[in-house]
């Protein structure tokens, strides 16, 4: 098993339609207004930024973001991240009843040397710190909602 590759999906379900959920999700630069975690994006250019995020543990990320797909027909926003984790993260946007479910899948492998040191002790506190901020978006997000 690598200790430092890490697999999630989160599943959130949201009252509001799925073309307005998926024009938030798809302008990264404003996730720091409604998701404490993300604390800044920075556009490189029309396809690539730099994010940084924090959550419970006392440590950021910084990775740089490639957009490699947006295909508003399908509900689907990927990247690819590289920096103190590379891999690809992915939101799919679908109708459910008469709100959306955005579905997150993200495949990483993390580089940070620090987190690399600590990949076993710290695993299930590195999954829960993922989950605590997955949860924080997501009410983020349906403040936002609201507010749109």
């Amino acid at each position: 098993m690598d200790w430092n590759r890490y697999r999630f999906r989160s599943l959130w379900s949201l009252p509001a339609p799925p073309d307005v959920v998926y024009g938030v999700l798809g302008r990264p630069e404003d996730y720091p207004r409604w998701w404490p975690q993300v604390r800044a994006v920075t556009r490189l250019d029309g396809a690539t930024g730099v994010i940084v995020i924090r959550s419970v543990l006392p440590y950021s990320l910084t990775s740089t973001v490639r957009k490699t797909r947006r295909d508003p027909a399908a509900g689907v926003l990927e990247v690819t991240l590289s920096g103190d984790i590379d891999g690809w993260a992915r939101w799919t946007v679908t109708a459910d009843g008469s709100g959306t479910l955005a579905r997150y899948d993200q495949e990483v492998r993390v580089r940070k040397p620090l987190l690399r040191r600590l990949a076993v002790p710290g695993r299930p506190l590195f999954r829960l710190n993922h989950r605590l901020m997955m949860r924080a978006g997501r009410r983020g997000l349906l403040r936002h909602l609201e507010a749109v």
